[in-house]
């Protein structure tokens, strides 16, 4: 009687973590060299003081370095990629800056602040102020501020007009009656 073996795409390639040995999986799960367990032992892990104390949500209301930088990206029409050709760095580089994976070095944050044409200073401040600093700016002018008081009574609808009419004035397009 002949014994039929699995097709090679259903058997399992595994590689010996003592010999470091790739072989199919065997009947016994025994490396064929050196005759060790291939299967992996995975201890159970014991709670240490670090993971009794429940992990801190990041500062909400500290410095966000990584919004900063991905809001002020965002404001200048920047990808990732762009920011990080005139910063000079790989666009990884930007994007674990980004996810808080990276914080930056004080002459990375210069090049960056260089890059983004901002203030150091910028990125190194919570969002609240820099919503507030950025309100600021825009109520400056005499016209934002006038239409941000016409616009906070119109509804939705209203804003969604509003809106297609200032894209038409600002592409050029002209209505003739």
């Amino acid at each position: 009687m002949a014994t039929m073996m699995a097709s090679v795409e259903q058997r399992e390639v595994l590689r010996c973590d003592k010999c470091n040995l790739v072989q199919f999986r065997t009947a016994n799960v025994l490396c064929r060299r050196c005759h060790k367990s291939l299967e992996v032992e995975v201890p159970e892990p014991t709670p240490s003081p670090l993971m009794l104390v429940p992990a801190q949500p990041a500062a909400v209301e500290g410095l966000q370095v990584a919004t900063a930088v991905r809001d002020l990206r965002h404001v200048r029409n920047l990808s990732q990629r762009q920011l990080a050709a005139r910063m000079g760095v790989p666009r990884t580089y930007i994007s674990k800056i980004e996810n808080g994976k990276a914080m930056p070095t004080l002459s990375s944050l210069d090049r960056l602040a260089r890059a983004l044409q901002v203030d150091i200073s910028a990125l190194l401040r919570d969002a609240t102020t820099r919503h507030h600093d950025e309100t600021a700016v825009l109520m400056a002018d005499p016209f934002l501020a006038e239409i941000a008081m016409y616009t906070s009574q119109l509804d939705d609808l209203q804003r969604s007009i509003f809106l297609n009419h200032v894209r038409e004035l600002a592409a050029g397009h002209r209505r003739t009656a």
